[in-house]
């Protein structure tokens, strides 16, 4: 741990407060060394000459070819579109009569002016907007709303000047638009995750301000998921260079700094006020105006952890604005519409799977004598037990071969694992790591019993489930879910039951497809299957 403080003088709390006393000079206390530090340059008073001085100096560049790349792609999608739509319909040329003689505006209207048209609804609709670039599903819901008001636009115009345009054409072109810009977005973003997981490039330097306590919580929460771009490089401490002594962080820690001058130093182009340190009277406010024309971006991490953006909502009161935390959606239309979805999906899975599961079947057995599948009492919704339905991977002595390799368990909490079982047969690790082991649940998908995504069920001969575990319970479990597409096996049990309380909590159709689709990578990857 490093930790800079003052040599003279007492340690200030506030989050901005300037050092007046330049001469005096700084130790760097790193393990049992000292050297000395220059002092603070003198805090500029962010006021900037003109309202676009923040824009042209902003520090975090990294969105500027990125969405230049974006308006590209999408420019193409847009034309590629109108392109094979017209090589599609013979009557594409429908309502402009002089292209039969002269396609020279119908071909404008086509490849230049209605990519246009994407490209500026794209823009008022926030699809460019740097903050849902890269990072969760609102990027999406932007380009789909964009979509609906390209339609509604070129709707109107036709019916505005009267013209005739040929609907299949129209409708072949805006589809088609929309779903390669979407494809164009999904592709744009892998390469984005790539180079933060790979690079630390493309992403945001952060300083984060607060309570030790309070800055290692964000921390964690933020570099769980290396693909957001968010990597602290600095901590700074508004309790006191006491708080910090003897505590190993991962980051250098700061006091009693003035907080803009240190995130020049350390190369930072964000400032995170954590917890507690947002609600000191009148402080965040005078941080942001100490910002402005700085170029840094300030963001603020409330003690809200593990709750999803749809369920939380500003609502300002006098200058107050206050997070109103909607509670978990578990009933209703939507959960109705998902039990439909996963009753049609089953079905359809199982028709399409018998010629596999004859195959799995008969390697099964030719790999050892027994049965096929292999039933075991797990607990569903509510505390139901049922019996889980899965292809037998292991020999038909398992379970008594269990108690001899307890001591070898390589988890925690109520699952064993091993990564190199004695206990499984060679096609048996074979399913397991292709996941093909899993495929029979679709029975119990079908019966009611489970769900294609949700917790997933756990032994019902491990006793009652305590504290927060029991909340995994409000829902169906599930045959793949965010612990299977976070790393499975890989995980913690403390993880993993935050993963899954994440999922409970923050339910949501789209959700589930979102992890439906994940689920195919990992799947593929065969990442933590044992």
């Amino acid at each position: 741990m490093r930790v800079m403080r003052e040599d003279m003088g007492e340690v200030t709390t506030s989050l901005q407060r300037p050092v007046t006393n330049e001469g005096r000079s700084r130790l760097v206390r790193h393990v049992d060394s000292f050297e000395i530090q220059p002092p603070n340059p003198p805090s500029h008073n962010g006021v900037p000459r003109s309202a676009w001085a923040r824009a042209r100096r902003r520090v975090s560049r990294w969105h500027r070819p990125y969405t230049a790349i974006l308006l590209l792609l999408d420019f193409a999608a847009a034309a590629f579109a109108s392109f094979t739509a017209i090589r599609t319909f013979d009557q594409a040329t429908a309502g402009f009569h002089e292209a039969q003689n002269d396609p020279t505006w119908f071909h404008t209207v086509a490849f230049l002016l209605l990519p246009l048209g994407w490209l500026t609804i794209l823009w008022f609709s926030g699809a460019y907007d740097r903050r849902c670039l890269g990072l969760g599903p609102d990027e999406f819901k932007r380009v789909i709303r964009a979509g609906v008001a390209v339609c509604a636009a070129v709707s109107f115009l036709a019916f505005a000047t009267k013209t005739d345009l040929s609907r299949f054409t129209v409708g072949t072109a805006l589809l088609l638009a929309l779903l390669l810009i979407l494809l164009g977005r999904i592709l744009t973003r892998f390469v984005l995750h790539v180079m933060r997981r790979n690079t630390q490039q493309a992403a945001h330097r952060m300083v984060l301000v607060g309570t030790l306590p309070e800055c290692l919580e964000v921390y964690t929460a933020v570099t769980r998921n290396p693909a957001a771009g968010l990597v602290p490089v600095a901590i700074h401490i508004t309790d006191g260079y006491a708080a910090a002594k003897g505590v190993q962080t991962p980051v250098p820690v700061y006091a009693g700094r003035d907080v803009l001058a240190l995130v020049r130093e350390v190369g930072g182009d964000t400032i995170a006020v954590c917890g507690s340190a947002s609600a000191e009277p009148g402080e965040l406010r005078r941080l942001a105006w100490q910002l402005e024309g700085s170029g840094v971006d300030l963001v603020v991490a409330p003690q809200l952890t593990d709750i999803a953006g749809p369920r939380v909502h500003i609502r300002p009161i006098e200058g107050l604005p206050l997070l109103h935390v909607e509670e978990p959606t578990l009933s209703g239309p939507a959960l109705l519409a998902k039990n439909m979805m996963d009753r049609v999906a089953a079905g359809l899975g199982l028709l399409a799977l018998i010629p596999a599961f004859l195959v799995i079947a008969i390697a099964i057995r030719i790999s050892d004598p027994g049965p096929v599948f292999f039933r075991q009492p797990r607990v569903g919704h509510e505390g139901r037990t049922f019996r889980v339905w899965k292809f037998r991977t292991m020999y038909v002595d398992a379970e008594d071969r269990l108690a001899s390799l307890v001591d070898q368990n390589e988890t925690d909490g109520m699952l064993f694992k091993m990564k190199q079982d004695p206990r499984v047969f060679p096609v048996g690790r074979f399913l397991r790591a292709s996941s093909l082991d899993e495929l029979p649940q679709l029975i119990n998908v079908l019966m009611g019993e489970m769900s294609l995504v949700g917790p997933r069920p756990l032994p019902a001969d491990d006793g009652d489930f305590l504290g927060d575990v029991r909340r995994r319970l409000l829902v169906r479990p599930g045959m793949t879910g965010l612990w299977q597409v976070s790393g499975r096996s890989d995980l913690s049990w403390d993880e993993a039951v935050r993963l899954d309380l994440y999922y409970v909590d923050n339910w949501s159709l789209a959700y589930d497809l979102s992890i439906l689709w994940r689920t195919v990578g990992v799947v593929l990857a065969r990442k933590g299957a044992y």
